[in-house]
């Protein structure tokens, strides 16, 4: 009998060994495999003392017959509701798999051993431990040589031109807008969805660029000081593109002028020709650089789209794109200058921008059953979302806004978001807790729903929209936020 019980005791280890490593590698790859992030900026710290710290606290404090009874009834059940009910469920990538094969690895080897010896106090902390320290230090040896394989990759593609684009906020739209424009006239490529890492780019470069590519376009995002002068080193992109700066991301570089100097780390390259700055970012004259948008003047502004005039040579050019948003003519100016200065000519951009498309998730208008749907879901900035709200003032009937507020910005911003918000709509469902209480508080005129469990969605919207409704989805942060 002590025989079996040994058995499922080494068993019951392995099973709890597998589960936190599920849930630490599951926060990993949230947060870009930067253990210090999942342990200080984590945006619920609950989860983890629920799921990792509490069954392992327990593990070495409870006698084994009843952290069996825990762990079977309890932990196993409702980590698996939580995974179930994510809505940013781990991707079971290399790096995932090499992390969970060799935490098994360890598992067998430390529990064998542990079986053979005469006191047989299983561990578990020290292989969690010894897991994260090897595979850390295998994904940087894979990295670097993943990275010089993209770099050759780079260096076969001939005459390639490569524009990066960064900035607080709409960074992704302009990269999809440009290669909207752009493909009417060269062979383009650009980094999907929002690929923006330098991890990222290099498996972009290594999977999908084309070998014929005459013009790459790369999103280059950062969360710290340095992130974007590792892609712009790698890319060395001829062209780049600054645009509007902002608090988002305050709480990871704590100060406006971090923000800025990131940034900027993108006109580093040694290949650049010439940058495009939105004028929020506070650089010199420089032959080299073109300042934008200078004499922007937006002259239609609604649910049919926007009409704009802006200065290229000396001449004031007008331009429609059927796309929403005051805000997306600083996009596009951005836009029309680059694929200007690479050798379009303007009325080629302003037909190509007559029939551009909007940007899945931002400002995307859809009539479904009777109701104006506005998915501006992939929009977390406070300029962006009150223009949504703006646009939305022009409904004639009931308005309905979802949203979780701006995730990783100021109180402030909130607070003149929700302000905006109670203006505007009949209904605020409010979603995620990050913001809840500031939203609650500024909210007054508007009916406030709060919507706990976003699989709860549905049925959520059925009690409280109806026919004629505009339902805004501002802002669509993962539950794990």
């Amino acid at each position: 009998m002590t025989e079996y019980l040994n058995y499922f005791e080494v068993f019951t280890n392995i099973l709890l060994l597998l589960a936190l490593g599920w849930y630490l590698i599951t926060n990993l790859q949230w947060y870009n495999y930067k253990i210090e992030r999942v342990v200080l900026k984590h945006h619920k710290q609950q989860w983890h003392i629920i799921y990792f710290a509490t069954p392992i606290v327990l593990f070495y404090l409870l006698p084994f017959e009843y952290f069996a009874i825990y762990f079977y009834l309890l932990y196993v059940t409702s980590l698996y509701l939580w995974n179930k009910n994510l809505s940013a469920s781990v991707v079971l990538t290399g790096r995932v798999k090499r992390f969970l094969t060799i935490l098994l690895a360890f598992a067998f080897i430390v529990d064998g051993l542990l079986f053979l010896s005469v006191d047989s106090n299983y561990g578990v902390a020290i292989v969690l431990i010894l897991t994260y320290a090897v595979t850390t230090v295998l994904e940087k040896i894979f990295f670097l040589s993943f990275k010089h394989k993209a770099k050759k990759r780079l260096e076969k593609i001939n005459n390639l031109v490569t524009v990066a684009i960064t900035a607080s906020y709409g960074k992704t739209s302009i990269k999809n807008y440009l290669h909207q424009v752009l493909r009417k006239k060269f062979v383009v490529y650009m980094t999907p969805r929002s690929v923006n890492t330098i991890g990222g780019i290099c498996k972009d470069v290594n999977d999908d660029l084309p070998l014929d590519t005459e013009v790459y376009i790369a999103e280059a995002g950062a969360r710290e000081k340095g992130d974007i002068e590792d892609i712009t080193m790698f890319l060395e992109p001829e062209y780049a593109v600054i645009g509007s700066v902002g608090e988002q991301h305050i709480e990871y570089f704590k100060t406006l002028d971090n923000i800025i100097h990131t940034k900027m780390e993108i006109l580093k390259s040694p290949k650049l020709i010439h940058g495009f700055v939105h004028t929020s970012v506070p650089i010199l004259d420089y032959p080299t650089i073109t300042h934008f948008p200078q004499n922007l003047q937006v002259t239609q502004s609604d649910l049919d789209g926007i009409n704009f005039n802006i200065d290229i040579d000396g001449r004031t050019e007008h331009f429609h794109a059927p796309i929403l948003g005051a805000f997306n003519a600083i996009n596009l100016t951005a836009v029309i200058l680059v694929a200007h200065k690479l050798g379009m000519k303007i009325e080629e951009i302003k037909a190509a921008l007559n029939n551009i498309k909007a940007v899945d998730h931002r400002l995307h208008i859809s009539r479904v059953n009777g109701k104006v749907i506005l998915d501006d879901s992939f929009n977390g900035n406070l300029e962006g979302m009150l223009e949504a709200v703006k646009i939305s003032s022009t409904h004639d009937g009931r308005k309905v806004i979802i949203t979780p507020g701006i995730v990783e910005s100021t109180d402030e911003a909130n607070i003149e978001l929700a302000k905006a918000i109670d203006d505007v709509f009949d209904i605020a469902i409010i979603t995620g807790d990050i913001n809840q209480q500031i939203l609650v508080n500024n909210i007054k005129k508007a009916q406030v729903v709060i919507l706990k469990d976003k699989s709860d969605m549905e049925v959520c919207l059925l009690e409280n929209t109806k026919f004629g409704d505009l339902i805004l989805f501002a802002n669509d942060a993962p539950n794990f936020i």
